[in-house]
């Protein structure tokens, strides 16, 4: 049996996991197994705006990848995800981790925010079955990404 879900994009998050405010997008189906990628995107802005460091590590997989084109760096694992983060969340500007944009792609959701320090930037995350995010790759909006 498949559940249809919406899929959403949003301006302005107020939306929690499972709760969504606004529509604007394609069906895709999930089975009740399933996550909802949108959702974890949801919550990853949240724990950034919150400055909550646990909660975001908690999203991403124990061997997660991100590659910051913004940086030119490359980091595996908690413990380096964790020093990415912990500078960007504590000194981020007003208006910080806001939404610009979400697409939805057959292996990941790409996902165009501002960063910690107000620059528009562009994002592709991929999941793992559980859920977790398993790989991340931003860069400046201007910037061509490949996923």
């Amino acid at each position: 049996m498949q559940v249809v879900q919406a899929v959403f994009i949003m301006n302005g998050l107020s939306a929690r996991r499972g709760r969504h405010t606004g529509y604007h997008g394609t069906i895709m189906s999930l089975t009740p197994h399933d996550f909802d990628p949108l959702a974890i995107i949801v919550d990853w802005l949240d724990a950034c705006r919150a400055g909550d460091l646990d909660s975001l590590l908690d999203l991403y997989d124990q061997n997660a990848i991100l590659e910051c084109d913004c940086e030119s760096v490359s980091l595996t694992g908690r413990a380096a995800l964790s020093s990415y983060w912990a500078n960007k969340l504590r000194s981020q500007l007003a208006g910080s981790f806001t939404l610009d944009d979400l697409t939805v792609t057959g292996d990941g959701v790409w996902a165009g925010y501002r960063n910690h320090k107000g620059s528009l930037v562009r994002a592709h995350f991929r999941f793992s079955s559980s859920g977790k995010i398993q790989r991340t790759r931003c860069g400046p909006l201007h910037q061509r990404l490949s996923a």
